[in-house]
């Protein structure tokens, strides 16, 4: 949950991309770190970025939003890339850099849980039907049960959000719960 995808003077939403409740999913986001802060439970965040030039982009991604290097959107160490500040990233939370969907691929993250002992995920961010659920499904490929805040989460249109959603728990790659209906961390 990056200022380039949330904020309202983000890259994403000046460039017309915006997420539908996205402003509300940052809300249930911060009350789910607060959660999991109180429970003592490791608070990672990750952050699509990419360095000075581009080269880490790739064609593909280039390709399908070419506006966004014109802005010189979620570009490494600007306030775009940063995560926003409703989440009160501090020094003792984790953070982990990623240049695609997948928050596993080609980063760190699988080391750095294994070596915390973590055993299950919970998962909320943006965007629901592309990083969230790319995630999830690495996720699950590596046995890491994961339970996804679905009112911590943010699509284009509530539409991708919820067909996301529903692909994820019919296949059981994830646990649907939301911080709205209840749902606590715990320790």
């Amino acid at each position: 949950m990056q200022n380039g995808f949330c904020h309202p003077d983000g890259s994403f939403p000046r460039l017309g991309m915006g997420l539908e409740g996205a402003q509300d999913a940052v809300r249930n986001a911060a009350a789910a770190v607060a959660q999991a802060r109180e429970a003592e439970l490791p608070v990672i965040f990750t952050r699509h970025l990419y360095r000075t030039g581009r080269a880490d982009e790739g064609a593909e991604l280039r390709r399908t939003s070419p506006t966004l290097a014109g802005v010189d959107g979620l570009a490494a160490g600007s306030w775009d890339a940063e995560v926003m500040d409703e989440l009160k990233c501090t020094g003792s939370d984790l953070i982990v850099d990623k240049v695609r969907f997948d928050a596993f691929q080609w980063t760190s993250l699988e080391p750095l849980l294994r070596g915390l002992g973590v055993g299950d995920l919970v998962i909320c961010g943006v965007i629901t039907n592309i990083c969230v659920e790319s995630t999830v499904r690495s996720a699950f490929m590596r046995d890491f049960p994961v339970t996804l805040l679905a009112d911590c989460c943010a699509a284009k249109t509530r539409r991708l959000h919820d067909m996301s959603l529903e692909v994820l728990s019919s296949y059981q790659l994830a646990r649907i719960e939301r911080i709205s209906d209840g749902f606590r961390l715990a320790g």
